[in-house]
């Protein structure tokens, strides 16, 4: 499947990675639980954004990785009123529903 089917998702994933880098660094020292999951969160972003671009047959598997991780760190980011957190916890939710939206495509190419 050509990786433009992905598009989409690829630019979500890329944006809540961004997102979730910025909000870590803002959340070091002050809410580490925060800071952590946004990590964690940026790293599968990233991972994912780089198996969408190129079409691979694992897709399926990292992806429902990538919706649990960015559900937690939207769930955390959500209980912090910092502009930061609320920019990355929104970015996690979008990502979410593009993954959920190319999970049938990739489930179906398995």
């Amino acid at each position: 499947m050509p990786h433009q089917q992905y598009q989409t998702s690829i630019d979500a994933a890329i944006h809540c990675a961004y997102e979730c880098e910025h909000c870590a660094d803002e959340c070091l020292g002050s809410m580490p639980e925060c800071a952590r999951l946004c990590r964690d969160c940026a790293q599968i972003c990233w991972t994912i954004a780089g198996y969408m671009s190129r079409s691979s047959r694992f897709i399926p598997n990292v992806v429902r990785a990538c919706i649990d991780i960015c559900e937690a760190c939207a769930n955390e980011c959500e209980q912090h009123d910092e502009p930061h957190c609320q920019n990355c916890a929104k970015a996690c939710r979008n990502a979410v529903e593009e993954y959920r939206k190319i999970s049938g495509i990739a489930t179906a190419r398995a």
